[in-house]
């Protein structure tokens, strides 16, 4: 039952599932450490990313879509055949793109806010918010914020030149907080939301102007 789970035992658990995962990152192995999954990771990460997206409704105005990924990886049309995520990846999702990103691995621990991928229209409109007094704002947002920007720009991207040229080729903006991992394990749930609202400036810009 949700009410039984402890969530200041869920980043531990999971991070040590997922090291183990890696360390023997075969079927069998999960089969006979399902139950594990579903115990220590699965169900701890549903009941964490419910009691989010209600908050986030708040932050936001808008009540934004869950999703818990799935560990097994698609490996039809991959080289890398081992059947499994190492990593735990969740997002809440708005209908206009934004979104925020949480990922957890024995390595990293980090949440993110933003567009990952623009699509044409959002491309152009950012492009022009750019050139504007508007790209002076968002320059001031990412600055305060603290935080690493992502994806790279791209260098094939053909942009009008001036200061935020490389601000311009980037196909979409997310904002990323690194390092969580020691401030999740007493409270995964206001980690995050402490978070998100530091990432929200950039939620609102994005909203506003794309």
């Amino acid at each position: 039952m949700a009410s039984l789970i402890d969530l200041t035992a869920f980043a531990p658990q999971a991070r040590r599932f997922l090291t183990e995962l890696e360390a023997n990152n075969d079927r069998a192995w999960f089969s006979a450490n399902k139950q594990r999954y579903d115990s220590e990771v699965k169900r701890p990460a549903e009941l964490m990313i419910a009691q989010i997206t209600p908050e986030l409704e708040i932050l936001s105005g808008d009540l934004p879509r869950p999703k818990l990924f799935r560990p097994q990886r698609d490996v039809r049309y991959s080289d890398d055949k081992q059947p499994f995520h190492t990593h735990l990846h969740a997002l809440w999702s708005l209908p206009d793109g934004r979104a925020w990103y949480f990922a957890l691995s024995k390595d990293y621990a980090t949440a993110g806010a933003g567009i990952l991928a623009f699509d044409g229209r959002r491309m152009l409109a950012w492009q022009a918010a750019l050139m504007g007094p508007e790209g002076d704002e968002l320059e001031r947002i990412i600055a305060r914020s603290g935080a690493r920007i992502d994806p790279a720009p791209s260098p094939t991207s053909e942009v009008p030149p001036g200061p935020r040229a490389k601000l311009m080729r980037r196909p979409g903006c997310v904002l990323w907080i690194d390092e969580i991992y020691e401030d999740l394990v007493p409270d995964p749930v206001a980690t995050l939301l402490q978070c998100y609202s530091r990432l929200q400036p950039l939620q609102d810009w994005l909203g506003t102007r794309l």
